[in-house]
């Protein structure tokens, strides 16, 4: 009577798991039909426009854009002033130089090494990013978020609809599988994006700390302002690409949306 009670029980918390995951299957069709049908035309128009968008002569990036008239535009001044030159006198009739090369010679060292000046605090506080490329960045990062969320979805979505593994009539399940490829490359892709954006940080402060130590050498200065040029660029290239990546998901699928519901049309039992 208890194994019987318990065969029982057992079989009634499998039903409970089938219904959980048959719900979890239905919801997750609604919305990847739902992200086909409208949200990436909506959404690859929308980015589309944010691409032609028009600059105005003498617009100061209020709002991000990404079609400005002139690079110098997204430029930010660095709040780095030169320090008056120092003048070393030799007090001790060369013996100074002396005991350096002979300190130089022992430690078997012969390069000259430029120390730097020594930073200790910044004279106007902490050095800020350039807050017209970091307003960009922040609308460029939900747009890569999205894309990656949204594909992960349909990723799922078309996974789900695959079939069985049987001999022959795979036509339609390898449209399926090149269709899932085609996701999980544009995921890639976009995550690849984020890990730019953090270089791109990181490259600009090793640069403002070399200003900060050697603030004589302009050239530092204009490799600041190179990067942010790039970057600038890079970002366009981003949002480009991820229009891109919405035209031809929502082409692909489109086109082979009734392979990629009933990949067997005579085989519909066969459907999970």
């Amino acid at each position: 009577m208890n194994l019987i009670l318990s065969i029982t029980d057992q079989g009634n918390r499998l039903t409970v798991v089938f219904v959980q995951v048959d719900v979890f299957r239905q919801r997750i069709t609604g919305e990847a039909e739902n992200l086909v049908a409208s949200f990436f035309p909506n959404k690859l128009l929308e980015l589309d426009h944010f691409l032609k968008s028009v600059c105005v002569v003498g617009h100061r990036l209020q709002d991000p854009i990404l079609n400005i008239c002139e690079l110098k535009e997204i430029h930010s001044e660095i709040n780095l002033t030169v320090p008056d030159p120092i003048l070393l006198s030799n007090l001790h009739d060369g013996l100074e130089a002396q005991n350096a090369k002979k300190r130089k010679m022992e430690d078997g060292t012969s390069e000259d090494k430029v120390a730097g000046t020594k930073v200790f605090i910044m004279p106007s506080g902490m050095m800020k990013s350039n807050t017209k490329l970091v307003d960009l960045i922040e609308k460029v990062k939900p747009e890569i978020r999205t894309l990656i969320e949204k594909c992960n979805t349909v990723k799922m979505w078309v996974q789900l609809l695959i079939p069985r593994i049987e001999d022959g009539n795979n036509f339609g399940v390898s449209i399926q599988e090149e269709t899932v490829a085609e996701l999980r490359t544009v995921e890639g892709e976009a995550a690849s994006y984020l890990d730019q954006i953090s270089g791109y940080y990181i490259t600009r402060a090793k640069l403002v700390s070399k200003i900060a130590k050697y603030p004589h050498v302009e050239d530092y200065r204009r490799t600041v302002t190179e990067i942010d040029e790039k970057k600038y660029i890079s970002l366009k290239v981003i949002v480009s690409e991820l229009r891109n990546q919405y035209v031809t998901l929502y082409d692909m699928i489109l086109k082979n949306i009734d392979k990629i519901k009933k990949p067997r049309s005579s085989n519909a039992e066969a459907l999970y």
